[in-house]
């Protein structure tokens, strides 16, 4: 039997917001397995298992470049320690000569763009310069580059912390920019039904069988349970099958039809999204950032 330390039942709850005790018990049933144990949780508790799972715990902001023609763009997850370094003007200004460079020379990855020059020096030799000035550690995470089919439109949200990169053939600007907007707001996965990975659908499934098994119903019922769940699902996280945020009696899907315009393509990006943050004691931080401050 796994030993279930306290640290254990501490970083399930964190990822749960679950009750302490009913961490610890469906870390047993799991043998310690901490992402069958949320799973557990999630069949047990429902939505509420998954809410802290979805916070974002890294700090750092997302660059956007589109082109005048809004024919290409790009867009850039560069990330820090901390929410008062993202807010620094050298910090901000590296993010959106990072997105335009990767607009400009389609670069194949972080080492690719990190090894680019702006002005005679390397981004990674004015990363590492910018790490010695703010005294925090930076780094470029993830980039995007698009082509457009149509015309590009971008939002960013909450200080830049969400940005969105969206290609809309048709329609109008004022569509993309409703549609961008969207897409910030409900966060889908994916364009449609086939942009959804098998695993999620079947981790899904796996727990609206779970909690059909429960009900006690008839198997023919149990089996509809299931197929309603994952339906629900399917629709909450893909782009077209969402409610559209400004009118939700249609579709997205049902939307862009009306309009004769179609979506290609779409990025969006979530700060920290899936980074675990360490938890750091305040004052000490403080202290910490006076010291660097004062060499």
């Amino acid at each position: 039997m796994a030993d279930i330390t306290a640290s254990m039942v501490k970083e399930l709850r964190e990822k749960t917001d679950a009750p302490m005790m009913e961490c610890k018990k469906a870390l047993t049933e799991a043998a310690g397995d901490m992402a069958k144990a949320e799973e557990i949780l999630r069949v047990k508790l429902g939505s509420k298992a998954s809410k802290a799972a979805s916070r974002v715990t890294a700090e750092g902001i997302v660059g956007l470049f589109i082109a005048d023609d809004a024919k290409l763009g790009a867009m850039v997850e560069l990330n820090c320690e901390t929410d008062f370094v993202a807010k620094n003007d050298d910090f901000i200004a590296l993010a959106a000569s990072l997105a335009k460079l990767v607009a400009q020379n389609n670069p194949a990855d972080v080492a690719a763009l990190s090894a680019l020059e702006v002005n005679g020096e390397s981004i990674e030799t004015i990363r590492t310069a910018l790490i010695g000035k703010i005294g925090e550690n930076l780094s470029i995470r993830r980039f995007v580059r698009i082509e457009a089919q149509g015309q590009l439109s971008s939002y960013v949200h909450g200080g830049s912390k969400i940005g969105v990169l969206v290609d809309l053939v048709g329609g109008s600007s004022d569509l993309a920019k409703d549609l961008a907007m969207h897409i910030a707001a409900n966060k889908p996965k994916s364009l449609s039904l086939e942009g959804v990975p098998a695993d999620d659908v079947a981790r899904e499934r796996s727990i609206a069988q779970q909690k059909a098994a429960e009900s006690g119903k008839p198997a023919e019922i149990v089996a509809k349970m299931v197929e309603g769940a994952v339906q629900k699902y399917l629709k909450e996280v893909t782009l077209l099958g969402q409610p559209f945020v400004k009118d939700d009696k249609v579709t997205v899907e049902q939307l862009l039809k009306a309009k004769s315009a179609s979506v290609p393509t779409f990025t969006l990006y979530v700060v920290g999204e899936g980074i675990e943050k360490k938890v750091s004691d305040f004052a000490a931080e403080v202290a910490a950032q006076a010291a660097a401050a004062g060499r």
